[in-house]
């Protein structure tokens, strides 16, 4: 496999830097399930449970070709139960508890303890999910009794601004640690999430980040493509997300009622901000296909939801993102109640020819004087993230510790941040700048339960 092919440089004209990213030409894809969200379920859920949601030695997509039937690791003896991996769940929201019935449906987990911050979720979803109440933990520190509670993995579901704290901690204490996006809302808790991703891989533990697009066959099939160089010379890469709504009620004496319902979206020390939770996975998807992330961004932002009550998010974004030797991309982001949600796609143009990865509809490809390429991407909420649990179970059985997705997890995050901050100043900003300036943004506990 050859981990250095970029974009850019197919005619010779650039020249050729490192593709952190890699390839691969199969998948495994996972059946669906009766009652998977619908599209407009999955836009009420991305915006209000996401807002409620050195490079790798193997390839990310390359995970998704093992399939567990082919897998001697992961195969029983006749009449043996297949292996169960106790797993801890920290989060029980709308997400939480949604992906929480997937690892149980996988057949592969045992939920073994679940946390949350409010005691109600905890025992709604121990209650679903059959857990002792010995084993349901609320309150701030919940995550560590999960931890302490015999565990072998854990997934983590909370609003991103808690993740850097708990993936620490759990891959401290030797766990596989199965993380939502956005992995972090700063650049601190980037650096964070990276130093635990690596030292996951030298504990030898499984450390995966849940990312959809990249899990698609079609989409995977359009991005090796275009990195194959069939559409030619890249000039110009375009992603969009327009999205759904959630909530910005006044402020109260503690942080508390914004932890639940989406609210924690409208804050950036939360969630990173609607840039990072929702307009990620497209931005996600340019990264994955330019296998680097940008070196400067130039942007505008404003804050144009009705009624807002001190959350300092924006809820639209217009953004430049340079690339040292590479095309010119843009993106643009919206997330109002303005009744047009559902486009999620970025648009790849090469010289001969454009590309498109899509969430909801069809990706393609385009070649001048060939028959297009078309490939409906289909329920990708549901089936990316039962892929990702499959790959989560077979990584740890087959004991693969490379970790792939940590690294361009946290490019991609870094990118958010970077068009994040230039759109809040209005101007330019390198990455270089942004990594040196270090910003932390902090989360009021005060006055919280512990």
């Amino acid at each position: 496999m050859n981990n250095n092919i970029c974009p850019g440089q197919f005619l010779g004209m650039f020249p050729r830097p490192v593709n952190r990213y890699s390839k691969s030409k199969g998948i495994d894809v996972m059946s669906s399930t009766p009652n998977t969200p619908s599209r407009r379920e999955f836009l009420k859920a991305s915006t209000t449970t996401m807002a409620t949601a050195a490079g790798a030695a193997v390839g990310l997509t390359q995970i998704y070709a093992v399939h567990a039937a082919d897998n001697p690791a992961l195969k029983s003896k006749p009449g043996e139960p297949k292996r169960k991996i106790k797993l801890g769940l920290v989060g029980c929201g709308g997400r939480g508890s949604w992906i929480a019935g997937l690892f149980k449906e996988h057949g592969g987990y045992d939920i073994h303890a679940v946390a949350d911050y409010f005691q109600d979720r905890v025992d709604a979803c121990g209650n679903a999910l059959g857990v002792d109440q010995n084993r349901r933990f609320s309150g701030l520190s919940g995550y560590k009794k999960v931890i302490e509670s015999g565990v072998e993995a854990i997934a983590l579901e909370t609003p991103p601004g808690f993740f850097p704290e708990h993936a620490r901690a759990a891959a401290e204490a030797g766990l596989h640690v199965y993380l939502a996006k956005p992995v972090a809302v700063d650049v601190p808790s980037c650096l964070t999430i990276e130093a635990a991703g690596k030292m996951a891989s030298q504990k030898q533990q499984v450390f995966h980040v849940d990312y959809q697009i990249p899990t698609d066959p079609g989409n995977i099939q359009v991005a090796e493509r275009v990195r194959n160089g069939e559409i030619g010379q890249l000039a110009k890469v375009v992603s969009n997300t327009i999205g759904g709504f959630h909530a910005d009620p006044p402020k109260t004496a503690t942080i508390e009622p914004r932890l639940k319902n989406g609210t924690w979206g409208q804050d950036i020390a939360l969630s990173g901000g609607t840039i990072c939770t929702f307009d990620i996975h497209m931005i996600d998807a340019a990264l994955w296909v330019l296998g680097q992330r940008p070196v400067a961004a130039m942007g505008v932002s404003r804050i144009c939801r009705p009624e807002p009550h001190g959350g300092d998010n924006p809820d639209a974004y217009a953004m430049i993102f340079e690339y040292a030797n590479g095309p010119l991309y843009t993106h643009s982001g919206l997330c109002l109640p303005t009744g047009a949600s559902g486009e999620m796609n970025t648009t790849i143009y090469g010289q001969i020819g454009y590309a498109v990865l899509e969430y909801f509809g069809k990706a393609r490809l385009n070649v001048r004087g060939q028959k297009p390429f078309v490939a409906q991407v289909e329920n990708l909420y549901p089936l990316g993230a039962k892929r990702n649990i499959a790959t989560f179970y077979e990584s740890i059985c087959a004991g693969r510790f490379e970790n792939p997705t940590v690294r361009r997890a946290v490019d991609g995050c870094l990118t958010c941040i970077l068009g994040r901050e230039a759109g809040l100043r209005n101007g330019r900003l390198t990455m270089e700048e942004l990594l040196k300036e270090n910003k932390r943004y902090e989360i009021d506990l005060t006055g919280l339960k512990v």
